[in-house]
């Protein structure tokens, strides 16, 4: 199962700006995992961030991230008909969010996870993913991050401490 961490944003925090850029660097990678999940019949799942905002209303999320920094790249990653959206309120997918019962309906025993930050949500996603029993690969070149080096030690720390698999590039077929 394909994770995507709040991919659906309008950058317009006090971070965007290099937030959105890196985005926009991780873009092709994070396309080509999501093509390549579609067209395999892999279920892809988005979990984002209310940015504080409880309205629940993911499709004005949307229309929101579209409209903002980088929103053409937001508009190509953009869930689909049919494709499940979970509204987040902290940094993991998990925390407070219904996500557990999805993959539980799912059948999911493998999370590919990709998205945006990869030394913030991302990483907290991989580590509760991990906890709750789930085999976690994380997509590198598909992740943006705010500080390069802080992605760096998160991803050294969920590969080698968590036990994390990290793969560069489309998911290969052992991550499924």
């Amino acid at each position: 199962m394909l994770l995507l961490i709040d991919v659906l944003s309008a950058f317009d925090h006090e971070l965007g700006e290099e937030l959105a850029r890196d985005f926009c660097r991780a873009a092709p990678a994070l396309e080509a995992a999501l093509s390549q999940s579609r067209d395999a019949g892999i279920p892809v799942v988005y979990a984002n961030d209310i940015r504080d905002r409880w309205d629940a209303d993911g499709p004005g999320l949307i229309r929101r991230a579209l409209a903002g920094r980088a929103g053409d790249v937001v508009g190509r990653v953009a869930p689909r008909e049919g494709e499940a959206l979970i509204l987040k309120p902290r940094y993991s997918a998990f925390d407070l969010t219904p996500l557990s019962l999805l993959l539980e309906q799912l059948g999911a025993e493998r999370l590919v996870m990709a998205g945006t930050a990869t030394e913030m949500c991302v990483a907290q996603s991989a580590i509760d993913a991990r906890e709750l029993g789930y085999k976690v690969t994380v997509l590198t070149d598909a992740c943006a991050s705010v500080d390069r080096e802080m992605a760096g030690t998160a991803l050294a720390y969920l590969e080698r401490v968590v036990g994390v698999r990290l793969e560069a590039g489309a998911p290969s077929a052992h991550s499924r």
